[in-house]
């Protein structure tokens, strides 16, 4: 069996026709359809059904499907690695981020990292914000040499360990009527607006079994997988939320109020990491920037606690 052969069912699995699959691969229609012929002859099984012109692939196609997407992820993993090599050598930072940590801490500490490196050789950095699943599969793949996410997902294929871990902060608009107590309680939250994180994020399960304890439940106005969102919501005045004080302190400083929970509603970030890899030693030194960065903030966030 010939990769050109195997090229070619991708080709079809994702175009859904000869024509449409040779123009991705730029050959003739004719090359498509014979390259066909011998992978099914060499499977033994039919692969597509021909229906209208179309080809539907048969429940053979679907399982192969999968196996084959997974060699060529790890195939575009490699010719990234290649290009980042050929390009940038071995002095770079490959940088994947969850929003909660990649909009305003990962700034600082690449900031931070100028400070330091003055007038030395600046590193290539790429810093990738995605959602915690996408950072955990670029990890898992060996793209980044590192991530940052969320702790409500698996973690096998990775190696790990918890980066942060911080009781959340009730965070709202300068003037709201909660923001005159020093300690927020959960039923509190109850009787206003509230901007919710999504229902799958383990501190908004710990926050409505705070409230069910006391005969509670939460008002919710929006919904989102974002802490920031949620800040950015605060503090134009739509509700009242609970984020971690990390993504909190980049907006205390644009006037958002932010107080204690009166129980710990834990916010985890993980550190994920390729399984078996040996960091550089530019991201193990940019990980300790990174501890640095991480202990100033916390210690800056609690003049806005007091």
């Amino acid at each position: 069996m010939r990769f050109t052969e195997i090229e070619t069912f991708r080709a079809l699995m994702r175009a859904g026709s000869t024509r449409k699959a040779a123009a991705l691969l730029h050959v003739t229609q004719p090359a498509i359809s014979q390259s066909l012929k011998r992978l099914e002859a060499q499977a033994g099984m039919l692969l597509f059904q021909r229906t209208g012109g179309r080809l539907v692939p048969t429940p053979e196609a679907r399982a192969l499907w999968t196996e084959v997407e997974r060699v060529f992820i790890g195939m575009e993993a490699i010719e990234h690695r290649m290009r980042s090599l050929r390009d940038f050598g071995t002095n770079q930072l490959e940088l994947s981020c969850y929003p909660a940590f990649g909009l305003g801490f990962m700034p600082r500490a690449l900031e931070r990292l100028k400070a330091q490196r003055g007038d030395s050789p600046w590193p290539q950095v790429s810093l990738q914000v995605l959602s915690s699943k996408d950072v955990r599969d670029r990890v898992a793949k060996g793209i980044s040499d590192f991530g940052l996410m969320a702790d409500e997902l698996p973690l096998e294929g990775i190696d790990h360990s918890t980066f942060a871990r911080f009781p959340g902060v009730v965070v709202m608009p300068q003037g709201h009527a909660l923001a005159r107590f020093k300690r927020v309680e959960p039923e509190q939250l109850a009787q206003v607006p509230f901007l919710a994180l999504n229902p799958e994020d383990p501190s908004h399960r710990g926050l409505e079994t705070a409230l069910a304890e006391r005969g509670a439940a939460l008002r919710v106005k929006v919904q989102t997988p974002y802490a920031a969102s949620v800040c950015e919501m605060a503090v134009r005045g739509l509700g009242v939320g609970l984020v971690n004080p990390i993504t909190a302190l980049d907006y205390a400083e644009r006037g958002l109020v932010v107080r204690r929970l009166s129980v710990d509603v834990f916010f985890s970030c993980v550190l994920a990491l390729p399984t078996g890899k040996v960091l550089s030693t530019t991201a193990r030194d940019f990980l300790s920037l990174m501890r640095r960065q991480l202990a100033e903030d916390e210690k800056r966030i609690q003049r806005y606690l007091r």
